[in-house]
């Protein structure tokens, strides 16, 4: 049978990665340095309404939003939980933008941190990567832009580092971090123990 003393060292030995990953990853959530701008909302500037716009709600509608952006004039309608985006004098849907307009709707928005967004290098669709390794997408149907760059997926893995997700695999991951708590409780069991021993 292996005694309390070797038992710990052995789960001291198979801990020291995790307990390292733990510490390091756990002191920088605590100071939290760059998360301002990694996970920084995006927004889509909007300007004053339209005043003469007048929208007479249907039946249907749950909730709506007018806004007006550089583009022009939106209407935001929910619907059964889902979102429409209308055009608020015709009612009908709004066209996904052209490259252009695209363009122009992120350029607006980057005017206030143009220091993190930079100029767009390539549009794909409706998604658009910056000269500062930025990558936005626009979510058309809500209105809403979402952003991420090198910093944000390094922050992402510090995540995966520190709550063991070392895999690709959900499943095994999520027994690792519960052998890996499992372990360190035991080793705290363990080294109280040994002090009482003494």
């Amino acid at each position: 049978m292996i005694k309390s003393r070797k038992l710990h060292k052995i789960i001291g030995l198979i801990l020291v990665l995790p307990m390292l990953g733990w510490t390091i990853t756990g002191v920088i959530f605590f100071i939290k340095p760059g998360y301002q701008g990694a996970y920084e909302q995006l927004a889509i500037k909007t300007y004053p309404l339209n005043d003469a716009i007048a929208v007479q709600a249907k039946s249907d509608w749950q909730e709506m939003k007018l806004v007006t952006t550089i583009l022009g004039d939106h209407l935001l309608v929910k619907t059964k939980n889902k979102t429409k985006h209308l055009d608020p004098n015709s009612l009908l849907p709004i066209a996904t933008p052209t490259e252009t307009e695209f363009k122009t709707l992120l350029v607006d928005a980057f005017s206030r941190n143009s220091e993190r967004y930079g100029e767009i290098v390539t549009l794909d669709g409706l998604s658009a990567i910056t000269n500062t390794g930025v990558e936005i997408k626009l979510d058309w149907n809500n209105l809403r832009l979402s952003q991420k760059g090198q910093d944000t997926h390094v922050i992402n893995l510090l995540y995966k580092v520190h709550y063991l997700q070392w895999t690709s695999h959900k499943g095994f991951d999520q027994v690792l971090g519960i052998v890996g708590l499992i372990l360190l409780i035991f080793l705290t069991f363990l080294g109280v123990r040994l002090y009482l021993k003494k």
